[in-house]
């Protein structure tokens, strides 16, 4: 009986129209746990009424991506756990083909599925043992996470899922896709449509911050400082450019870009929050 091997994690920011496809497509015998990040407790209400099989945890502040999936991972008592972001959609065999494939494979950490942005299907049938995954759907075997952890916290959003992949094959550990899994997501839709341009600041920021943290961390300070600096000429030029133009909008966006560099060099945490209030 798998419903008692595995527990559903999202972790959700003004999600409150997103996620409610998501979880219609989840069989209310799986558990799921939402860690709320934006301290709306109206939406724990909301969905903990209309859907027995899930657990709200709201949080008080935005923990982001990583902290986030990990509190809820912390939660977990079952041997598997499937991360989805609020605007993945599971078909109706997702789960037990994950279950399948893992039956199969005995030895893996993560299982990645089908990579559906916008619903464009990978006609690849062959699973594959592979350096990464995408983190929109992410089949975790929770034993094989003990001597590394989960997340590391220091990022906030951007390529957390990849710097795990790293440290888990670091350890031995083996990652794989299986393309006949499908999982569906819109990509860049977590969130209401009315907090776009804030996000899309936050966005632009975080990219840049955790783009130089991940090369400091895994390749040195230097390489880093060598990747990251025509990111950097190029956000400053940008925004003075469009700032000469008067075009408000990108100015900021090229100033957030250029914000998120710095502040990753100088060694800063990633402080930025996006402005949804």
């Amino acid at each position: 009986m798998t419903e008692n091997k595995i527990t559903i994690v999202i972790t959700s920011y003004k999600s409150d129209k997103t996620i409610l496809s998501c979880l219609e497509s989840i069989d209310q015998k799986y558990k799921v746990i939402i860690i709320e990040n934006s301290s709306n407790h109206e939406f724990k209400k909301k969905f903990e009424k209309q859907f027995a099989n899930v657990e709200c945890i709201v949080a008080e502040e935005n923990l982001g991506y990583a902290n986030g999936n990990n509190l809820a991972l912390s939660k977990v008592k079952t041997p598997f756990a499937l991360i989805l972001n609020p605007d993945a959609i599971l078909e109706k065999e997702t789960i037990k083909n994950f279950f399948a494939t893992a039956d199969k494979l005995k030895t893996f950490a993560i299982i990645g599925p089908a990579i559906q942005e916008n619903n464009n299907e990978n006609k690849n049938k062959f699973l594959i043992e592979v350096e990464s995954v995408k983190g929109f759907a992410m089949f975790l075997k929770m034993d094989e996470f003990k001597s590394i952890g989960f997340f590391d916290t220091n990022f906030f959003i951007y390529l957390e899922e990849i710097d795990l992949c790293k440290r888990l094959i670091k350890d031995n550990k083996k990652i794989f896709v299986d393309p006949s899994i499908i999982v569906k997501h819109q990509g860049g839709s977590s969130h209401d449509e009315k907090y776009n341009f804030q996000m899309e600041l936050s966005r632009n920021w975080h990219w840049m911050w955790s783009t130089f943290y991940f090369n400091k961390k895994h390749y040195g300070y230097l390489f880093s400082l060598l990747k990251i600096q025509k990111k950097l000429f190029s956000s400053l030029f940008k925004m003075i450019y469009y700032k000469i133009l008067c075009n408000k909008k990108k100015s900021l966006v090229y100033f957030q870009r250029t914000s998120g560099i710095i502040n990753s060099i100088l060694g800063r945490q990633s402080w930025y929050r996006p402005n949804t209030k």
